[in-house]
């Protein structure tokens, strides 16, 4: 499991005792790693001393590149036959974990996090970030991924051999460099247009997810970085650079 964090102090101690828990009611095999991105607060140092305690726990310590850049190194570095990533606030719920495992093993090789369809419900969100979102949504379908209703819930699953063929291709932050601030992209988009083109299997479960008070995202600045992206991964595409 990757947990990209961010000036995360407040709340990284009770997410990791959270994760490791769910972790070990699985009965199997696992390893927890938090990417921290440059964070300015003790958020590494948090994780190190938990880590210290927990075996399983290890912290991988970047340059603030985004959560592009920290989610892409963690899936490449992840050694389990499977490899989640989840926001360090946990708003998706860690109880999805058994199905999203059950799906992968029965055939997929992405499993995606849905906010919208029947059974998914979203707690607390304010009306002019959903509105927000689906506008991004059907721009994403129209552009790229048609049939895929949310492409941004932040908890995903792939394959191991999914998650390092990925990440070896994706091509909008490989070169990030330092950035100022949260940096909220359409990374997410890139991977999952990459796994279509591939052929990988792709799957959807709905969920409930939990609108975080302490969200990152800023509704002006990130759209227009996300509206950027999505013209930049259809050049891509359509250049056949993903292919390579």
């Amino acid at each position: 499991m990757v947990i990209p964090a961010y000036n995360e102090a407040g709340r990284i101690a009770e997410t990791l005792a959270t994760s490791v828990a769910a972790l070990d009611e699985l009965g199997e095999s696992w390893e927890l790693i938090v990417v921290d991105d440059g964070s300015a607060d003790r958020t590494a140092e948090i994780t190190e001393a938990f880590a210290a305690e927990n075996p399983g726990v290890r912290i991988e310590r970047r340059p603030h590149r985004g959560k592009a850049s920290s989610v892409a190194h963690g899936l490449a570095v992840a050694n389990g036959a499977v490899v989640f990533f989840s926001d360090a606030d946990l708003a998706t719920p860690l109880r999805y974990l058994r199905p999203f495992i059950e799906r992968s093993r029965a055939g997929a090789d992405v499993v995606i996090a849905s906010r919208e369809g029947i059974g998914a419900h979203r707690i607390g969100e304010p009306e002019y970030r959903h509105l927000m979102g689906r506008a991004f949504n059907r721009l994403v379908q129209l552009l790229l991924l048609p049939g895929i209703e949310d492409t941004q819930c932040g908890f995903k699953l792939f394959t191991h051999e999914a998650a390092r063929e990925l990440t070896r291709r994706t091509l909008l932050y490989r070169d990030q460099r330092e950035v100022t601030g949260a940096r909220v992209t359409a990374f997410d988009v890139e991977l999952l247009v990459i796994a279509r083109r591939l052929g990988y299997t792709i799957e959807t479960i709905e969920v409930e997810w939990v609108y975080g008070t302490n969200s990152k995202v800023n509704p002006i600045r990130d759209s227009l970085q996300n509206g950027r992206d999505l013209l930049a991964i259809k050049w891509n595409g359509l250049r056949s650079r993903y292919d390579r």
